[in-house]
């Protein structure tokens, strides 16, 4: 049996995630990427540049990146093992903690599934603004819904089981990488002019990273509820990332909703197409059907980190 790293990594961050104190202390490690992401492209992506030297800059900053996150988190496991032997995967699981986010998706969406609750829809606009990208100013109750369904669907990948999936594979070094690309692509993997290019190569290696864990995601969607597969298979590629709409479409179809759909982002409307088949108006009460789905999925994700420590 190998050490179960993954899984006590998972049970910590359920049990205590990245307490507040300490976030206002010393802030997130994934800060220190977003920094160093935020140096690169302040030095790099000069509108005075050609679109060409652009993404070489860009193609520079992520490799730069996995150097330090990958190489970092090589390096402390290296160290772990040498000092500590058979004791050290206690403390590797600690290490990879903070790069999962289950304890903080599920505080980060409940507030918006509350304020609705109480008919409070001002402050369920804020709550969700804390969450989406899109414009929330304008949204009725069911596009507060959607919203926070639609964030906590795709969130089940880039937070959970992705970094989990990583941290199987690689062990520290993995999960660090995998955060480190995925927190650049959120900054700068964008299709505005200023980010094209630069953040290219960012946008498709996280493309790459999250391949397998986005439909692993969607598996267990499905699994934690009945009613996912036929709409996963059926409208996953609708949605324009190529990973996103396999847990959004999973959720879509336990939950009997249609997601995605017409939205705007900087005031300007996309006119996205539907996802599911079903209710467009989602309701708050449809946001804590959404949690747990997705508690189960997460359960179904510590079983198989279980697994893969007993198999091997």
């Amino acid at each position: 049996m190998a050490e179960p790293i993954a899984l006590l990594a998972l049970a910590i961050d359920a049990a205590i995630g990245w307490p507040a104190p300490l976030y206002r202390r010393i802030g997130h490690p994934v800060g220190l990427f977003a920094r160093f992401i935020g140096g690169c492209e302040r030095l790099w992506n000069h509108r005075s540049f050609g679109e060409g030297t652009r993404r070489v800059a860009g193609v520079v900053t992520v490799l730069l990146l996995l150097l330090i996150a990958a190489g970092g988190g090589l390096a402390l496991q290296f160290l772990l093992v040498d000092r500590l032997g058979g004791w050290a995967w206690p403390f590797i699981g600690l290490l990879a903690a903070p790069g999962l986010a289950q304890r903080s998706l599920n505080d980060h969406v409940r507030p918006v599934a509350a304020a609705l609750g109480r008919g409070d829809l001002p402050a369920a606009r804020r709550a969700v603004a804390m969450i989406v990208g899109r414009d929330t100013g304008a949204l009725d109750e069911a596009g507060v819904s959607r919203a926070a369904i639609e964030s906590l669907s795709e969130s089940i990948c880039d937070g959970v089981v992705a970094p989990c999936f990583w941290l199987l594979l690689l062990g520290l070094p993995g999960i660090w990488a995998y955060k480190a690309i995925n927190t650049a692509d959120s900054l700068i993997g964008h299709h505005e002019e200023r980010w094209r290019a630069f953040g290219w190569a960012a946008a498709r290696t996280d493309d790459l990273l999250n391949l397998l864990p986005a439909r692993i995601s969607g598996l267990l969607i499905c699994l934690a509820g009945p009613g996912g597969w036929r709409i996963m298979l059926r409208d996953a590629r609708r949605h324009a990332s190529p990973n996103a709409g396999w847990p959004e479409a999973a959720m879509a179809g336990v939950l009997g909703l249609r997601l995605a759909g017409p939205i705007a982002y900087d005031g300007i409307a996309h006119l996205k197409p539907w996802i599911g088949e079903g209710r467009i108006t989602a309701r708050g009460a449809d946001i804590e059907r959404a949690l747990i789905v997705y508690r189960r999925a997460c359960l179904l994700l510590w079983i198989v980190a279980g697994g893969v420590a007993w198999v091997l």
